[in-house]
């Protein structure tokens, strides 16, 4: 199982200029995999597609990708102000609210759905 944090919205480097391909995961079409996205503002989305990769995994015995869509709320580093190369982005960024505030959101909107942690 591979993983790809795909920081598409915080990358500075357009795609044409860092890679062969569109997407980061094109690098599965080499080697046959399929390629689950997800977007990584919802942790149970995540869960989900790691549990359909891990049953294709174990079924198949074959490669598959998780593209984690995201993006770096905080630049590159601790000494890295992206706000400076990119500010519209950024802006838009910082206009989100973060993960951990999405799904306490959706918590108390009461959208959480228990599962048996078995």
């Amino acid at each position: 199982m591979h993983l790809i944090v795909n920081n598409q919205l915080g990358f500075t480097t357009p795609a044409i200029n860092a890679r062969s391909g569109i997407y980061t995961s094109d690098i599965g079409k080499m080697i046959n995999a399929p390629v689950i996205h997800v977007n990584g503002d919802w942790p149970e989305d995540v869960v989900f597609a790691c549990r359909i990769a891990n049953a294709y995994r174990q079924k198949f015995r074959r490669d598959v990708i998780i593209d984690l869509i995201t993006y770096r709320r905080w630049g590159h580093n601790e000494l890295d102000e992206p706000a400076f190369t990119q500010p519209i982005m950024y802006r838009k960024i910082r206009s989100r609210k973060s993960v951990p505030e999405l799904y306490e959101t959706k918590v108390c909107l009461g959208g959480l759905v228990l599962e048996d942690a078995r």
